[in-house]
Formats: structure tokens, sequence, C-alpha cells
């Protein structure tokens, strides 16, 4: 034990917000990718397919959460051990996280197997949209267990300092996912035509392959597979924990992709083909935009649990207003260039004249959007690192409901503004909470949440 113990100082020194921010970009960008290229590919066959995979998505993003929620709390424990020295209850935390995971995939695999249809209707999904999304859903959804522990596997070695390897396998993610894609799709070298199909199951292989790899990285380099023996007896006070940070972030992210699907069934039936087509190409580009502040969050959360383990709560302060500062300069040069090269970005996805002129506006709107988010994005990873989670989880129950949602439906339906009301209201929302967030973390209430002892 005193031997792995010593091993500590030196990865702390590794933990600075310019080594770990670039990896984790790269392999966030990376990621998201993966869907990206899938709505790009098919953007060249059917542009309803496009939409198709992205509505597929959003259904996803609401039953998935669940992993985000365990691999975050996992983070958050892991991260406050390593701060405080403790190396064995930092292992017994990322077997435990992994072990969760993959239990919460199969069961998140099964919903979707069976009920793919229910889901996608219930956000509004109709006629070929229906169709082409439960294609997709009945392939992504059925394996999404290997998406579950590949998040678990990524956030351990993240929590580590290791954010290169993880960025590597993405990498390698995406060349795969991609070939697969231009293979499959058109059917090339002798491979039947299976359109949304072939997207489905390059998306499901590449996530296979990432899978193999990060688990022999892990337990090769950080961890031993020795380490779930630490679950006998079952850590019941880790488990506690795990709940203590991942319920209010599993309502919070619940609550947040339900008023997404809401927004999404009131847009569906509100806005033009038109408007639905630019709606799904300008959230592809607008990835782009805050893919910068995803990960500078990501980062600051890691060093912020060693921090606060650590007991250097001032410290911890100072580097969060300074990944704030940082993110919201990158966030809104990011922006502005999106901006100025709007109609080349759009007509990447589509050359219908239509959709850039409708898209192009939107993106003019988005910059204000960008400001809220990238607060929020930043500041809530932030608070989170510190174990502060209740406080997020009130804001955005009452400002996703009360702004966006509501927001979305006056403007976009009652007022008749369509897209240009929906961004409007969506921008109004972030901005209120980043005021909310930037609010809690000058006042330093967050000092009194940590999780280790």
């Amino acid at each position: 034990m005193k031997n792995k113990n010593s091993s500590s100082p030196p990865q702390k020194q590794e933990l600075t917000l310019p080594r770990l921010v670039w990896p984790m970009m790269v392999e966030t960008l990376l990621f998201m990718m993966l869907g990206m290229v899938d709505v790009l590919v098919m953007s060249r066959y059917d542009d309803l397919a496009a939409s198709s995979v992205n509505t597929a998505n959003q259904a996803l993003s609401v039953l998935t959460i669940v992993f985000t929620v365990i691999s975050g709390a996992g983070g958050i424990l892991i991260t406050q051990y390593l701060g405080a020295g403790k190396r064995q209850d930092a292992s017994r935390a990322a077997a435990l996280s992994i072990a969760l995971q993959l239990a919460a995939g199969l069961i998140v695999s099964v919903v979707l197997l069976v009920f793919s249809a229910p889901i996608l209707m219930f956000i509004g999904a109709k006629d070929t949209i229906l169709t082409y999304s439960q294609q997709y859903l009945s392939v992504v959804g059925g394996f999404m267990f290997f998406q579950a522990v590949i998040s678990s596997m990524t956030v351990i070695m993240r929590s580590h300092g290791n954010t290169k390897l993880p960025m590597f396998v993405t990498v390698g993610m995406n060349i795969v996912n991609t070939a697969l894609d231009v293979i499959l799709v058109p059917g090339l070298f002798g491979f039947p035509k299976m359109g949304i199909y072939g997207v489905a199951f390059a998306t499901v292989l590449s996530r296979v392959g990432g899978c193999i790899v990060l688990a022999i990285v892990l337990f090769r380099r950080i961890e031993k597979p020795s380490c779930f023996r630490l679950l006998i007896p079952f850590p019941k006070k880790d488990t506690a924990k795990f709940f203590k940070v991942g319920v209010p972030s599993a309502l919070e992210t619940f609550l947040y992709n339900l008023s997404q699907l809401v927004i999404t069934s009131i847009v569906l039936n509100c806005l033009t083909e038109k408007e639905l087509i630019a709606k799904t190409y300008i959230q592809m580009i607008t990835v782009l935009f805050y893919i910068f502040s995803v990960s500078i969050g990501q980062a600051s959360q890691i060093i912020i649990g060693h921090l606060v383990g650590a007991g250097k709560t001032d410290e911890a302060y100072r580097q969060g207003v300074r990944s704030h500062k940082t993110a919201l300069l990158i966030a809104f040069c990011a922006s502005v260039a999106g901006i100025l090269l709007r109609v080349p970005l759009i007509s990447i996805f589509t050359d219908d004249s239509e959709v850039i002129g409708i898209a192009s506006v939107v993106l003019i709107i988005n910059l204000a959007l960008e400001f809220g988010r990238t607060t929020n994005l930043v500041l809530i990873a932030c608070l989170r690192g510190t174990g502060d989670v209740f406080y997020p989880t009130i804001c955005a129950i009452v400002s996703n409901w009360l702004i966006s949602v509501l927001g979305t439906y006056l403007m976009a339906v009652t007022f008749g503004m369509g897209i240009y009301g929906l961004w409007i209201a969506l921008a109004l929302d972030e901005c209120v909470r980043g005021v909310l967030m930037v609010i809690r973390w000058r006042g330093g209430k967050w000092k009194t949440k940590k999780l280790t002892t």
C-alpha cells in the first residue's frame, strides 16, 4: 500500500489544465463526430434519414444519462480519494463504477430493444422519420452496454491524469466508424447496400473495438483486474456516496434531456421540414463551438476534485475562475468564426438554399446561447468536482422547464417564430442558469461539500 501511495505525487504534478485539456478536447470532439459522421454520410443519400439518426440519438440520450451519472460520480470519488492519498479507496471506487455501469448498460439495452417504437413516438417521430429512427435505434440501442463500460473506463483513466490514452482509442473508433459508414451505407466492395442499418452497425462495431482496447489498457497500466476483489464485502459506504452524488446529477440530467424531448416533440409538430433539417445540421455544427468548454469543464473537474480531496479549497476556487474565463474567450472566438463562415459550414451538409438561409440566421442567434452554455459546462463541472450537486439540479429543474420548454412553446408556436423562437428560448435558459452558477461558485458554499474524509 505504501508503494502505491508513493506514486500519487508525480501524478498530481501532471494535473494542469493545458496538459489535460487538449487530449480531452480531441477525444470529445472525435467522440461527438461518431454521430456527426453518421449524419453526414446519410445526408448524402437522404436528408430525412439524416434527421432520423439525430432524432434517434436524442431518444438514446434520455436513457443513457445513467451512464454519465455513474461514471461522473465515480470520477468525483476517485479524484478526491487520490487527492487525499487513498489509493486503494480509489481502486475500489473504480471497480464499483465499472460494475454498476455494466449492470445499467444491460438494462438500458433491453429497454431500447423492446420499447424503441413507443419511445420514438413519444417524442413525436412519425411516418418516414419513425421508420428510419426505429431501424437505427434497434441496432445501436441493443448494444448500449458497450458504451456504458467505455464511459466508465474513460473517466477512470482521466481521473488518474491519463487523458491521452482514451484520445488514441477514440481516434481508432472514428477511423473504424467512418470506414464502415462509407462501405456499408452505399454497399461498396461487394457488401449489400445497408442504408441506415449500415450506419447503425458501423457505430456498434466501432464501440465494441474501443471497449476491448480500453479494457486492455486500463488493466495493464492503471488498475489490476484484482481491483474487483475490493467489492467483497460489498462497499455500502461508497455505494451510498455514488447515490449521494449520482441521484441529484441523474435528476438534473434526466430532466434536462426530458425537457429536450418535450421541445423536440413541440418542434416536430410546428416546424417545417426545412426547419427540422436546418436544426439537425446546426446541432452538428455548434458542437465545434462548445467542444472546448466541455473539455475545459471535464479537466477542471478532475483538477478541482484532487485539490478538494487534498483540502486546498482556495486553490480550487482560483482554478475554477481561470477555467471559466479561458472557456468564455475560446467559445466567443469559435462562435464568431462560425458566424463568419456559416454558409460554407452549412453547405458541407446540404446545398438546399432555403435550409442554408434558415441555418445562417440561427447561427447568429446562437452566439448568445454559447455564452450561457459555456458558463454552465465549466462551472457545473467545477461544482460537481467539489461534490456540490444539489444546487445545479434545482437550477436546472426551474430554468429548463419554465424558460426552455415554456419559452419554446410560447415563441415557436404561440408567437409563430418557429426555429428562431426555439433558439431564443434555449439561449435564455442557458444564460439564466449561467448567472446562477457564477453566483454559486463565487459564493463559496461548495467548500463544505467534500465527499471524502
